[in-house]
């Protein structure tokens, strides 16, 4: 008898990191003992990091297995041609205690011919910042490959480096190329290319408890770094209630920003998977044999055959991704 699929949590995948902090605990509810959680992998098909499904019957199966499985059923017909058994995004909730290094990640191209990876497109929502916290996103002045490395080089890269202070809500659009970083005191969910791959340019100065310092990846960031993007990396968009709110469209993915203070009927006519990121407050997600409970910190991902489903909430923020 074949399983019918229905709407899938996952168990987190907790990333201890030299910047990490404690607020995935905190204010997300991700038990671990890890003394610096820096990253929640939510959902993830990056090799030696596949989710494992956490309810309903398909319980412990891999997402990898699933994709094997259940094939279109699960990501959509036009997905599953693309990308086969690979799962095309990778969503993450991201801790800074400390701040980030600076860097950015390779486009498709460079990415596939040096690491047989995807680039790294992604986006950022912010769910939480600390007073003056900040992100660091591009230049600020008109760049060259000679200026930069002149900077690089005489360890004055920030002096140049674009400063944004941000609030909860705040969105931004991080394109392959693009110099960037998340500065400390910032929590934000990420959504992104399943993709691992990042060119680390600069790093504090800073070193493990073994006087060690983190690998930098000069060589192979020069020719893929963005000197002349433009300054379009900052995401306005509309908060209309009970409505899905675009605020990124890309051939990579698509995120609506979603407040729910009643019942929603959704019908999925995108050929695609949907992913339900909840960023505030808590839902309800029903289909006709399946339901569950989506609290702040968790994500869902509705398998692209169910094509109606319910979503129900007093006061809930989500971010709705597909693909």
């Amino acid at each position: 008898m074949k399983t019918t699929l229905y709407p899938l949590k996952f168990h987190p995948i907790l990333k201890d990191k030299i910047w990490g902090g404690q607020k995935l605990k905190s204010l997300l509810y991700k038990g671990s003992n890890l003394p610096n959680i820096g990253e929640s992998w939510e959902i993830s098909d990056v090799d030696g990091d596949t989710s494992i499904v956490s309810n309903g019957s398909l319980e412990n199966q891999t997402l990898k297995h699933l994709l094997s499985t259940f094939k279109a059923d699960l990501i959509g017909v036009k997905n599953y041609e693309k990308f086969g058994n690979k799962f095309p995004l990778l969503i993450k909730f991201i801790d800074a205690k400390q701040d980030l290094s600076i860097q950015l990640h390779p486009n498709d191209k460079l990415a596939a011919k040096r690491h047989n990876s995807f680039g790294k497109t992604e986006m950022w929502y912010v769910m939480q910042a600390d007073k003056d916290a900040n992100l660091i996103v591009d230049f600020n002045q008109k760049m060259t490959p000679d200026l930069y490395l002149e900077h690089l080089h005489n360890k004055s890269l920030t002096e140049i480096l674009n400063f944004d202070k941000v609030k909860t809500g705040d969105t931004y659009f991080i394109e392959v190329g693009r110099v960037h970083a998340i500065g400390a005191g910032v929590l934000l969910a990420e959504i992104q290319q399943t993709s691992d791959i990042t060119y680390r340019i600069y790093d504090w100065e800073r070193t493990d408890d073994a006087g060690n310092a983190r690998e930098l990846h000069t060589d192979l960031a020069i020719d893929a770094i963005g000197f002349d993007m433009p300054d379009n990396f900052r995401v306005s968009y509309k908060k209309t209630a009970n409505h899905s709110n675009p605020m990124v469209s890309c051939p990579y993915f698509t995120t609506n920003f979603l407040k729910v203070d009643t019942t929603l009927k959704i019908e999925n006519t995108h050929d695609s998977f949907m992913i339900y990121i909840c960023v505030e407050g808590q839902a309800e997600i029903k289909t006709d044999t399946y339901s569950l409970q989506l609290t702040k910190g968790e994500t869902v991902l509705v398998p692209a055959a169910l094509q109606t489903f319910e979503i129900t909430a007093n006061d809930a923020t989500l971010l709705e991704v597909y693909v």
